[in-house]
């Protein structure tokens, strides 16, 4: 068995499945504590059903001690029944609200009327669906929340997770290889991202995983700049920041290229981010904090002569979404563990000048950190 096939294992899916009931066991100190579960993401984690669900937060999973069942429609009832196969993951797509569904699961379980039971829900649910829940149920009944249970055992990856993100930046990276060699002063941004989306897509890529950023000039000095009409030219650097998704999971990087052999303020600034990037990398462990790599990062880039140009956090974690858990960032005081995927993406912006970032990511391992991302940290010139 390839690790590509492990996803397909119901194995994978009882463990998640069994995860989410031991942590929800300790948390309600052994008291019964089914949850049901709305983010798709989630959902798809904890079923480990591969191929099935898109966008749409069209479902909701029951998990309780005696059923784990997915209330879906009749648009995706059949792929989940065939991927539900020996799984312990049951499919329902009669035709009723997620509210009334919740309610019937639990009025025919035998936890309904034991003392102390509480049925728990995702604190990232709309008013809406919590005000239809409290409709469904008795007003005394309890229903209790939960501050990203899942999202936090998502956090530590598993062997077939780290190989699938490995996958979708080895496509990522051979597409920064080929946009060197098609970037040219005189092209717009728009076009650049367009060349580079198209490519990826062509070359194994199952999706995006977040819209591309392409940004020259002045532009680059917005982190999050929307690629326009805004010409390539001499003298500039030019921020790619993109990434593959491949069998559901996402790749992240940022590379900057120059116009041109960088002078002065410019050169200065490429050198302290590279050198940020690289030193972060290398202190990477399980037990460093979150807070302690995104101050090394600051740390060097003061040092640099750049204190305060950076705004962001270093980095975050990775996974079925492109921003998971962990965070590197000041408000993170939890220590990082092995199988946390994360970026290091220290940048440097200027406003009204440029903007400038490197970034890869990659896992924590029990001794270090190992970089998914192989593009060159070189100076690239064009």
């Amino acid at each position: 068995m390839t690790v590509f096939d492990e996803l397909h294992n119901p194995v994978a899916c009882e463990w998640h499945i069994g995860q989410l009931l031991r942590t929800m066991n300790q948390l309600r100190d052994g008291r019964p504590s089914p949850m049901v579960v709305r983010d798709t993401s989630n959902i798809r984690w904890l079923t480990a059903f591969d191929g099935v669900f898109d966008d749409e937060q069209a479902h909701a999973l029951y998990v309780a001690p005696d059923r784990v069942v997915l209330h879906t429609d009749s648009r995706y009832a059949k792929v989940c029944e065939q991927a539900a196969r020996r799984t312990p993951v049951r499919v329902d797509e009669t035709r009723e609200s997620h509210a009334s569904f919740v309610a019937r699961q639990w009025n025919g379980s035998w936890l309904h009327g034991m003392p102390g039971a509480e049925l728990q829900i995702e604190d990232t649910i709309t008013l809406a669906e919590y005000r239809a829940l409290q409709k469904a149920f008795p007003p005394e009944f309890p229903i209790g929340e939960t501050d990203g249970v899942v999202r936090r055992l998502r956090a530590v990856k598993e062997r077939y997770e780290v190989a699938r993100m490995r996958g979708a930046q080895s496509i990522t990276d051979a597409a920064f290889s080929h946009i060197v060699e098609f970037m040219r002063p005189g092209m717009m941004e728009r076009e650049v991202q367009l060349e580079l989306d198209e490519w990826m897509l062509r070359h194994g890529a199952q999706g995006l995983a977040f819209a591309t950023i392409v940004a020259t000039g002045e532009n680059a000095a917005n982190p999050h700049a929307v690629p326009g009409i805004a010409m390539l030219e001499a003298g500039q650097c030019v921020v790619l920041d993109f990434g593959a998704k491949s069998y559901g999971y996402c790749s992240d990087m940022t590379r900057t290229v120059f116009l041109g052999e960088p002078e002065g303020q410019m050169r200065d600034a490429w050198r302290t981010v590279r050198e940020a990037n690289e030193t972060v990398e290398a202190m990477l462990a399980p037990g460093v904090t979150g807070k302690e790599a995104h101050e090394r990062a600051e740390a060097v880039l003061a040092a640099g002569g750049f204190a305060g140009a950076m705004g962001h956090g270093l980095g975050h974690g990775v996974g079925l979404d492109i921003h998971e858990e962990p965070v590197l960032s000041t408000r993170n005081d939890e220590p990082l563990v092995a199988g946390n995927v994360v970026t290091v993406e220290p940048g440097i912006y200027l406003p009204g000048k440029f903007g400038m970032r490197l970034e890869d990511f990659g896992v924590i391992t029990d001794d270090g950190f190992e970089v998914f991302t192989k593009s060159t940290h070189d100076m690239v010139v064009i």
